[in-house]
């Protein structure tokens, strides 16, 4: 299934096949359209299939996604910096000013083996694309990518320059392995988040993230010792814990639009269960966030701020309060509630039950006949 965002401008793909146009990145007008284009296998490309996620570039974000046809892929920092004409300060981990970056060409798709965390500088008529709204900083955007996540450009083959002041971290999963920042960095979700759920900074916080990389540069061009891979993962660590702080704080400054979602999260799970989609399962967290056009992780994060709750512990939550009104409300047996509430298997709705509510379904009848 593939959404379509419509208006007088262009159209562009980003993230679990959802196309957005850059005004309606963040907007809920959408038509849903089925057919997306299939997928298959991609070659890997040549030295023209450099890449900069450019707040100027029209480009699909497709998480851990099947790859396309026409798909560059560098497995390390070093091929792409070999690629784009900067000389890497590491193999496997290197800081890129954009501005040092000569004219080149965009592949048709890229996907990498590493992560990147990009800052770009300033605001720009497109920051709307990147999810900014009137509550956010408009000073300067930072985004994130996680490898095997992949980007479909439309203006690929085009002659390119990054036109906006850019500074990209790339770091190698190979790295830094067997360092704590390996233990942690399943921590940060924000790298499985869409592009319109970018991190907007003020000039304070860009400061700070400016200060990261340039020591994380600082640590690469000295002469490596035994101490340099923990200096420069301690410093990836840093830079990305600010980035937490900074997403904690985007979600307090948002607080009256993410009330918001919460409200419609709560409308789309009362129609869940009385349109009884529950025939089809059990509600995943996935159904939610598509239908709100956000990335999993980002949803839970937010619903998670607003309530205390994640958003599965959310699901789970009003699948009790509905279990509880079926106990108490009809005599169908505990089975037949289970099949209708989307459980495969009975004995898979009762532990959930006892394990939400302290006692199995059977004992929770039971104590409601007795009042």
């Amino acid at each position: 299934m593939e959404k379509t965002f419509h208006t007088g401008a262009f159209n562009f793909t980003l993230g679990r096949n959802k196309v957005f146009s850059r005004e309606e990145a963040c907007t809920g007008r959408e038509s849903v359209r089925a057919g997306s284009p299939s997928l298959g296998n991609g070659d890997r490309g040549g030295k023209d299939g450099a890449f900069s996620r450019s707040l100027y570039s029209d480009f699909v974000l497709l998480h851990k996604s099947k790859t396309m046809n026409e798909i560059t892929r560098y497995e390390t920092p070093w091929e792409y910096c070999a690629a784009i004409g900067i000389k890497p300060l590491h193999p496997l981990v290197s800081v890129i000013d954009y501005s040092c970056v000569k004219e080149y060409r965009n592949p048709r798709g890229l996907c990498c083996g590493y992560y990147v965390v990009s800052l770009y500088c300033g605001d720009t008529d497109c920051g709307v694309r990147y999810g900014r709204n009137m509550y956010d900083y408009q000073d300067g955007t930072l985004f994130f990518t996680a490898p095997g996540q992949i980007m479909i450009f439309s203006n690929h083959g085009q002659a390119y320059r990054p036109k906006e002041n850019c500074i990209a971290l790339l770091f190698h999963p190979d790295y830094f392995r067997g360092t704590d920042l390996a233990k942690h960095i399943s921590r940060y979700k924000f790298f499985s988040y869409e592009v319109h759920e970018a991190l907007h900074l003020s000039e304070a916080e860009m400061e700070d993230i400016r200060i990261c990389f340039h020591g994380i540069e600082k640590e690469l061009k000295q002469r490596p010792d035994r101490h340099s891979t923990t200096i420069v993962c301690t410093a990836i660590e840093l830079l990305l814990n600010y980035c937490d702080r900074f997403y904690d704080r985007q979600f307090i400054t948002r607080h009256s639009a993410n009330l918001d979602v919460v409200s419609r999260l709560e409308t789309l799970l009362n129609d869940y269960f009385v349109a009884r989609h529950s025939t089809d399962g059990l509600p995943t967290v996935k159904y939610f966030a598509d239908k709100l056009n956000f990335s999993p992780d980002y949803l839970s994060c937010l619903v998670k701020k607003e309530t205390g709750r994640n958003i599965q512990e959310h699901i789970h939550y009003k699948l009790m309060e509905v279990a509880k009104d079926c106990l108490c409300f009809n005599d169908k047996s505990i089975s037949q509630i289970a099949y209708e509430l989307g459980f495969e298997y009975p004995q898979h709705f009762s532990r959930l039950f006892k394990s939400k509510v302290g006692v199995t379904p059977s004992e929770y009848r039971q104590m409601n006949l007795m009042k």
